[in-house]
This record gives C-alpha cells, sequence and structure tokens, in this order.
C-alpha cells in the first residue's frame, strides 16, 4: 500500500499517547487500519518535560500502529495543547492589484500570511489563523469570498498562539521518532471534528474535552469558531485528590475514579464499600463511595466553574451568542458517571458525551468510538483532510499543464521541418564566412610585415 492511501493522526496526552492508521472509503467514512497505544511518559499537563521518555513513548504507540496496519509510517498530524495556549481576535485586509479578476485561494492565503506576520509577545509562536467572516469592500457577513470581484478583501480571524518553547519540543520529539510532523494542530479543533455535527455549530455549541492533564474548550456559532481555551486541570488531578483524600496509592485510586467514581454524591448510598488492598501485608482499607464522590465532586465542580467563565468571557448567556446546542462533553473524563448530570446544573446548558461513532466505519467492537478517542480520530481526519487538499491540487496542476500545452499545426510542423533542414546549412555558410574572415586577417598581417621588412631595407 501506498503512503498516498493512508493518514496517520498521532495524540500526544498527558495520560496515554495515540497513533492511528486510517483512510476514507468509498461512502465517505474513515476506515481505521491499525491503532497504537501507549503509556505516556514525559508529558505533564500537556506539556513534554523529558524528552526522551516521551519519544519512547511515541516510538511505542507508532510501532504498535505499523504492526497492526501493516504499513509503515512516517507522516503524522500531531495534536497540541498545554496551558501555554492563548487565542485572540484580529481583522486584517489586504489591497487586490486585479480587482477585475475574481477571488481565489490564493487571495485568502495572501491574507492569512499577512496575519502571520503579526508580532507577539516574547517566545510565542502563531499555532492556527482561522478566518470568521470576510467583508469584500463595502459587503460584510461574507462567509465565502471565492469567485467574488472586488479589491480591498478583508477579514476577522480566531488567532491560536502557543510557546515556542512548547511547540519546539514537540516538533523535537516527533522527528527523533523517527517521523514528519504533517501539521500541528490545536486539540480541541480536533476533537470537534470528531464528534460535533454542522447542525449543533451552526445552532451554538461549546466542546469540553477532559483530558488526563488538560481541559480544552472551543466554542462555535454559526459554523465560525468564536473561542478556543485549554484549562490546565484534567482527570490526572482527580485521581491525585482520591490519592490523598483516601490515603491510598496512585494505580488503586485510577481504579476506583474509573470503576466506581461519581460526580454526584447524593446519587451514591451511604452503605456502599469498595474494599482496596493493603500494601504489602498490611490491613485492607474500606473506602465508601459516597465520601469517595465528594473527593470527586469538589475538583469536577472546580473544573466546571472555571469551564462557565470561559463560556461567559465569550458571551455564552446574551441572546445573541446563546448555545443553543448547550455543551457536548469528550476526552476519557466525560467517562465519569453522572458527570453529564452535574454539568447540566453547574453551567445551565444542556449537555451530551460526545463519541467519535458518526465517522468510523469498521469499528465492530467499539473501541474507537469512546469518548477517550475523540482528538486522535480528529487529527486523523485532519490529516486525511491535508492529503485530499494537496491531492486536488495536483490534480488542478495537472489539469492546467495539460490545457496549457501548445498544439502544433500541420503548418507548423512543416516550418520546424524546414527551419531544422535549414540549420545545416546555415552552420555550413557561418563557418565559411569565419574561414574566409581568418584568411582575410592572414593576408593583412602577412602584407604588414613586408612593408616592415621593405622600411628597414632601405634604412640600410
Amino acid at each position: 500500500m501506498e503512503n498516498q492511501e493512508y493518514s496517520v493522526g498521532l495524540d500526544i496526552g498527558t495520560t496515554k499517547i495515540v497513533a492511528i492508521v486510517g483512510r476514507r472509503n468509498a461512502h465517505g467514512k474513515i476506515e481505521v487500519l491499525g491503532v497504537g497505544k501507549a503509556k505516556s511518559l514525559g508529558v505533564h499537563k500537556g506539556i513534554v518535560n523529558n524528552i526522551s521518555q516521551t519519544i519512547n513513548s511515541i516510538k511505542a504507540a507508532v510501532s504498535e500502529a505499523q504492526s497492526s496496519a501493516g504499513v509503515p509510517i512516517r507522516k503524522v498530524t500531531v495534536g497540541i495543547a498545554g496551558k501555554h495556549i492563548r487565542s485572540l481576535q484580529h481583522s486584517d485586509y489586504i489591497m487586490r492589484e486585479h480587482p477585475d479578476k475574481f477571488i481565489t485561494d490564493d487571495d485568502i492565503e495572501a491574507l492569512k500570511d499577512q496575519v502571520k506576520k503579526l508580532v507577539m509577545l516574547p517566545g510565542e509562536e502563531i499555532i492556527h489563523v482561522l478566518p470568521q467572516e470576510y467583508k469584500v469592500d463595502s459587503e460584510g457577513e461574507i462567509q465565502e469570498p471565492v469567485g467574488m470581484h472586488g479589491k480591498r478583501l478583508e477579514a476577522n480571524f480566531h488567532v491560536v498562539v502557543g510557546q515556542m518553547g512548547s511547540i519546539r519540543n514537540i516538533a523535537r520529539c516527533v522527528r527523533e521518532a523517527g517521523l514528519e510532523m504533517e501539521a500541528l494542530t490545536l486539540e480541541p479543533l480536533a476533537s470537534s471534528e470528531a464528534v460535533l455535527t454542522k447542525e449543533e455549530k451552526e445552532a451554538g455549541v461549546a466542546i469540553v474535552d477532559i483530558g488526563g492533564g488538560t481541559t480544552d474548550i472551543a466554542i462555535f456559532k454559526d459554523n465560525i469558531i468564536r473561542h478556543t481555551c485549554v484549562i490546565p486541570y484534567g482527570g490526572g488531578i482527580i485521581t491525585e485528590d482520591i490519592k490523598e483524600g483516601c490515603s491510598i496509592i496512585e494505580k488503586h485510586a485510577e481504579q476506583l475514579k474509573v470503576k466506581f467514581g461519581s460526580a454526584v454524591p447524593e446519587l451514591e448510598k451511604d452503605s456502599t464499600f469498595v474494599t482496596i488492598p493493603g500494601l504489602h501485608g498490611r490491613p485492607d482499607k474500606e473506602i465508601s463511595l459516597k465520601t469517595l464522590a465528594q473527593i470527586i465532586n469538589a475538583r469536577v465542580e472546580e473544573v466546571l466553574e472555571m469551564v462557565n467563565t470561559e463560556l461567559k468571557a465569550y458571551g455564552a448567556f446574551e441572546q445573541k451568542k446563546k448555545l443553543i446546542a448547550g455543551i457536548v462533553l469528550t476526552g476519557g473524563g466525560s467517562n465519569l458517571k453522572h458527570l453529564r448530570q452535574l454539568a447540566n446544573y453547574t453551567t445551565g446548558f444542556d449537555s451530551r458525551i460526545g463519541f467519535a461513532n458518526e465517522y468510523i466505519a469498521n469499528d465492530k467492537n467499539q473501541y474507537l468510538k469512546g469518548p477517550e478517542f475523540a482528538t486522535s480520530i480528529g487529527l486523523l481526519m485532519e490529516s486525511l483532510k491535508i492529503r485530499d487538499k494537496k491531492q486536488n491540487a495536483d490534480e488542478e496542476i495537472e489539469v492546467v499543464a495539460e490545457q496549457t500545452k501548445p498544439e502544433v499545426t500541420a503548418t507548423q510542423a512543416e516550418t520546424v521541418q524546414a527551419v531544422q533542414q535549414a540549420a545545416p546549412v546555415q552552420e555550413q555558410s557561418v563557418m565559411s564566412q569565419q574561414q574566409e574572415n581568418r584568411k582575410a586577417k592572414l593576408t593583412f598581417g602577412q602584407s604588414l610585415m613586408e612593408k616592415v621588412k621593405k622600411f628597414f631595407e632601405e634604412v640600410e
């Protein structure tokens, strides 16, 4: 199988690293060829803090994906998150040289490139330049300006910015794992591709991706990205609280959270207990599920309050900006029991759990349709988009080249043949002329020498 036939998404998370290989089938759905998963070592709250461990984890995940897919992996689309991510709004414009010609994708790219030259804070770099609405001359609220005529092309942009050091560290880990980074994508944008519908983006929706180290938020309204942010808390901090609150090891705390955890203590019975085995001969420990739920609830409420703050910052409680489709919870943390009910109560918005089941064609055991794989699937979808775009561009170039190829008529062919036949004669004529010139020069030189010789003879 050729490398052009498939794409790869690489999710470098705080708790796990996932590589997914897939391609698009005849019906437009994603056919997963292979999956690789490895424990993430060296990543803390979405930021690489140990290069060698991260490289080894990436290699392990990619190696497993290669084995299950039976294809070599070279290029990957990578996700990025972390508390260093921030976003801003910016407006910019260009004046087109040829307003009589219609606007093309090249004009859009020229406008984006101009925005990418914005001066950021020291150590920051632009990750995404996302157009929101365009304005052509005096006409505003245009979503697709390609094909229109105009002199001034203007747009509002959502600009995503990150720390240069963190971006370079991710790129280095990918490169030293023997891979080429095809693109770098903000993780909440990738997750939104996998779990949100077009109708939800139109109506207004916030995706809340609760990962191991961070909670990523992206808000859409009228099919336009309106707000993005990363909260530096995720499922890992809940596990840490259980570990400290119940005085148990991290492994047992994680198991308690996954199997018995609940976000609403009132829905748990006081009389229900779970037994944790003691360490090295120590007595077993009994933990009340209500107590466990109280520990979890305190931290989850804190995270949801931060989500509420971001919703208010966008203006989600205003009538014009209201999120009619509410909230979509995804990521591994969204598997927590009764989380949806707590989110409804805390934010005041209706919520659902986001699964990537709409886009996967061949996942018979439902393994990849869990919310914890939403980002990985989204990155694979982004990689497929990049491949399709490149393929379409190559096809367009081939068509243009074929159309502009000069056609040689019979008359032109006869002319070319006559020129080719005349060429040797002309060449021979030129050579003869050069020989005559040389001869003339020699004769002149000889006559000059004769005159000089004669002069000296007369003097004697």
